[in-house]
């Protein structure tokens, strides 16, 4: 009897060795199209029909990168410092610079950035409300409600 029970529990092991339970990745049996054309005459097109560069950007029609940012350019002569006035360990200062200030509504008491504002409602000016009737605590309960 015990020789019948080690031959199915191997038998079993056998069989579920041939099982693989894991599901196929979706890559390995679909592959995406590229994110890239090439028309007839040399150009790549992008698949929202912007032409590409050599490097791969997209340009417009004067051959000009489009959506580029020279962020040197841009932050040139930026004075502002997201942790300016905090105690940086490793120079033994503060950081310099300044932190960017809030938008007018807020900086001048007025508008929705400001907790200034004198226009929001208090307990007391907020309407009162209304008891309801009937109230769960004096009503039948329906019918076939137990």
């Amino acid at each position: 009897m015990a020789a019948r029970k080690l031959f199915a529990a191997m038998m079993a092991g056998l069989a579920l060795a041939g099982c693989d339970p894991l599901p196929k990745p979706l890559y390995t049996e679909y592959t995406p199209p590229a994110a890239f054309r090439t028309e007839a005459d040399g150009v790549r097109v992008d698949n929202e029909g912007y032409q590409l560069d050599s490097q791969g950007y997209r340009v417009n029609k004067r051959g000009e990168r489009i959506g580029m940012v020279d962020v040197q350019a841009k932050t040139a002569g930026d004075k502002s410092n997201a942790v300016a006035g905090y105690w940086i360990s490793n120079i033994g200062e503060k950081a310099p610079g300044s932190v960017a200030t809030p938008s007018g509504g807020a900086a001048s008491g007025s508008g929705p950035g400001s907790i200034m504002n004198t226009n929001l409602p208090t307990p007391a000016t907020m309407p009162q409300q209304a008891p309801i009737t009937p109230t769960p605590g004096n009503v039948a309960p329906p019918p076939g409600y137990r």
